[in-house]
């Protein structure tokens, strides 16, 4: 007997056509006749952040292989926050140092003015945060220069009025254009009059996994394998969340989901990956709840396949709070993703989760809504290979290095953004 979800008749997702071409012989050009300063004397484009955390490496490698263009990166060797964060390995020939340092919420960056006048460079495009002093300096220098500005940014993660939103886009308004990570993010732009045509989602990605192998070999007796080996209980459905515990993650909501599933005679098991300042609260509130043996502290994973492993063999990957990467981390392992409905307190890459398809949205902080949620995407022992596939679609199609290499390009070369999927947000932005 079918219970809750009946997976035959989810909807397939028709994505729109991709408007950039992600094949890597971009024209004429390919890997082996990328088009370098070296090799032909064009100014080189330089991307400059304060660092380039590790999970940056697949879209930098992508863009130094395959790019059209000679990309140089610009930052520190390390975070100026002092967050712990690992840096990417970026060869020499392709790295810039400017030292950076945050005064409170404030960053200068070292040499970034001398940058903007550099005749070697053509075309800058700066991390869009309008905190960072010494951007909009070097930036208005560059367009003085008649150099090509870029701002790669979240742009507008949310609908804002007054003085804030005013210096964020007359910030934005010195460059030439940007590139985005959402959709929604640039229907809010082309609401505030920039030109649609000059807004790139470029969307985000982490490092390529071997999808297919993973998908293909995830049969239910290795899914239980994995299960066996960290829980008692391991024919229970089970939940999974990775990354850091911290409280904007809010999984006190998914403790007091899971205690209301118990309740209901619905057990699910919980796989929390990562550490975190929040642990120790979590820690009591699991005690209190009497949900000792339902979930399991794993600690941080950085190794790609044990976190596969461990990804693959859930049900569902459950974020009750801001999800970020981790929502393409999993649907790039076929795994489902819920998280909450409410777009002003979500990260970008919520985009990619589309209700009964490849995940859910529950109601923000409603905790029976949540527990709904869960209840649907965990009847079967795992998702099947028709939801694995739908899960999968979406970073294939979009949210991975090679896509962001072509966006990249698109943008750097000025030709507009034709891209469509933005539209269906502007009704819900536009004053």
């Amino acid at each position: 007997m079918q219970h809750g979800r009946i997976i035959m008749n989810i909807p397939q997702v028709q994505w729109p056509q991709a408007s950039v071409q992600t094949s890597n012989h971009d024209s004429n050009d390919g890997p082996a006749s990328a088009r370098t300063q070296s090799e032909v004397g064009e100014p080189a484009v330089a991307i400059v952040h304060h660092f380039f955390a590790h999970y940056r490496g697949a879209v930098i490698r992508e863009l130094i292989t395959h790019g059209r263009y000679h990309y140089v990166f610009v930052g520190d060797t390390s975070d100026p926050l002092q967050s712990g964060i690992a840096c990417c390995n970026i060869s020499k020939s392709r790295f810039i140092r400017t030292r950076s340092k945050f005064f409170g919420k404030f960053l200068v960056q070292a040499g970034l003015i001398n940058l903007a006048f550099r005749p070697d460079i053509g075309t800058i495009v700066y991390l869009g945060d309008a905190q960072f002093l010494t951007t909009w300096i070097s930036a208005a220098c560059a367009r003085l220069a008649g150099k090509h500005v870029l701002f790669w940014s979240h742009g507008w993660p949310r609908l804002e009025k007054g003085i804030k939103d005013r210096i964020r886009c007359l910030f934005y308004r010195i460059g030439h254009g940007m590139v985005l990570y959402s959709n929604r993010s640039k229907a809010i732009g082309a609401s505030k009059g920039f030109d649609p045509g000059n807004l790139h989602v470029i969307y985000n990605s982490l490092e390529s996994v071997e999808q297919k192998e993973w998908l293909d070999r995830k049969a239910l007796g290795e899914v239980l394998g994995v299960r066996t080996r960290l829980f008692k209980t391991a024919r229970r459905p089970m939940l999974i969340c990775t990354g850091r515990l911290v409280k904007y993650r809010h999984l006190e909501l998914l403790i007091c989901a899971m205690d209301l599933l118990h309740a209901e005679g619905h057990p699910v098991n919980l796989l929390l990956v990562g550490d975190g300042p929040e642990e120790s609260h979590l820690r009591e509130l699991i005690h209190a709840k009497g949900l000792d043996d339902a979930v399991i502290f794993y600690g941080a994973c950085y190794e790609r396949r044990e976190l596969a492993d461990l990804i693959t063999a859930a049900n569902v990957t459950v974020i009750p709070g801001r999800v970020g990467l981790t929502a393409v981390q999993s649907l790039a392992h076929g795994v489902p993703v819920i998280s909450h409905d409410d777009p002003d307190d979500q990260g970008p890459e919520w985009e990619a989760i589309v209700a009964g398809v490849n995940g859910d949205l529950y109601h923000h902080g409603d905790i029976d809504d949540l527990a709904r949620k869960i209840k649907i995407w965990t009847w079967d022992e795992s998702p099947d290979l028709r939801t694995r596939a739908a899960c999968c679609e979406v970073v294939e199609k979009f949210y991975n290095p090679s896509y962001q290499r072509a966006v990249m390009d698109q943008a750097v070369a000025g030709q507009p953004a034709r891209d469509e999927i933005w539209k269906k947000w502007l009704p819900l932005v536009s004053s």
